[in-house]
């Protein structure tokens, strides 16, 4: 089993406020994004007179991070309880909650999250709480991969179009958590307060009839004074000569250039070099040589951040070949995979009580959630 990180002093680890995720409260303890059959349950238990006082256990199958959780308290935290006469029951009070935090390594089957209490209260909230757990956690084990692969180079979170808009205020607390250095909106950074970095886009550069130059310096007119601004200089296929253009035309204003290259054509800087190297894309000779002709020209403060197509694989690969990257973009390959995450009522009454191939399984990890 792995070890939770070291604290850093001896205050307690903080978990997320529940209003900070603005859960559809009134939606969510009605049922309507659960699986139905947990409404039915849900139903059928309210209107037994007697109790089923169980012990719910939440796990998954990776070695993993574990992400969402404080998401899952909320909801049982908001949206556990019943439907009174006159208005819902809080149900929180009568639960006995213990949990991992966000961010802690964790084993297969190591058991992350525990429910006790009336399974009535919180039968309706398994779909919800879990999809929350599977989701930040996928993120948060992808990104720590990533993370790990760049050494002490940065990482910045670009996924956000690759996926629909309403995930990305979780999965950029997740990236946060994992170890990114910046996300690229700012519903992405604002569950810490943070604000969405970015480039000059290829939009902008064709809004200014493609002079990459001249959309960099509006560019860094406007916002130089809030932002390190950094460049795309892909646009004419010509990444050596535009990224010294650009630097040439910025000088202090000027952080960084981004190589973006389609995986489908050769940069122009690579028409006389074919053979001996895959020419597509931005591949290990074209950063090479951007570093060297922005060197040669007085811009070795410039950075180099790469993008379009990179995972960790392809990380560890550029890193293993010393290419002279300052950071990584990374999109897609944040969000792919899978972290599911199972609960199993494992007592009832405080006995055992679970299915064929699950058993209680006590975690002396776990802390009471207050």
């Amino acid at each position: 089993m792995p070890t939770p990180p070291a604290a850093t002093n001896d205050a307690p680890r903080a978990r997320l406020d529940p209003d900070i995720f603005r859960l559809p409260i009134e939606a969510v303890r009605s049922g309507y994004y659960s699986d139905a059959y947990f409404t039915f349950t849900k139903q059928l238990l309210d209107e037994r007179s007697e109790p089923a006082l169980v012990t719910m256990q939440v796990f998954q199958r990776e070695e993993s991070l574990l992400g969402g959780i404080d998401e899952a308290i909320a909801v049982l935290k908001r949206c556990s309880g019943r439907r009174g006469a006159e208005h819902w029951e809080d149900g929180w009070p009568l639960l006995r909650v213990h949990a991992l935090y966000e961010g802690d390594p964790i084993a297969p089957r190591e058991t992350v999250m525990t429910i006790e209490g009336d399974y009535a209260l919180f039968a309706h909230l398994e779909t919800v709480y879990l999809g929350c757990m599977a989701r930040r956690s996928r993120v948060m084990r992808n990104v720590r991969e990533v993370v790990q692969a760049a050494g002490d180079k940065p990482i910045l979170f670009f996924p956000a179009r690759h996926d629909h808009w309403l995930v990305q205020t979780g999965d950029g607390w997740a990236a946060h958590v994992a170890g990114v250095i910046g996300v690229s909106t700012d519903a992405q950074a604002s569950w810490w307060g943070g604000r969405g970095v970015g480039t000059v886009p290829h939009g902008l550069i064709a809004a200014f009839g493609g002079d990459t130059v001249a959309a960099a310096r509006a560019f860094c007119a406007r916002y130089a004074s809030e932002m390190n601004v950094t460049v795309l200089v892909d646009f004419d296929n010509d990444s050596v000569a535009t990224a010294v253009a650009v630097a040439d035309a910025l000088g202090e204003d000027l952080w960084g250039v981004r190589l973006d290259t389609s995986d489908t054509l050769v940069d122009r800087a690579l028409w006389g070099d074919l053979g001996g190297f895959p020419p597509t894309g931005v591949n290990p000779v074209l950063v090479r040589k951007v570093r060297a002709a922005l060197d040669a020209a007085g811009h070795e403060r410039v950075s180099i951040v790469v993008s379009g197509g990179f995972d960790a694989d392809r990380i560890r690969a550029f890193e293993s070949d010393g290419v002279p990257v300052d950071a990584y973009g990374v999109g897609s390959a944040l969000l792919h995979g899978a972290n599911d995450f199972t609960a199993d009522v494992v007592l009832l009454d405080g006995q055992p009580c679970a299915k064929a191939g699950r058993a209680y399984r006590p975690n002396p990890r776990l802390e009471l959630v207050t």
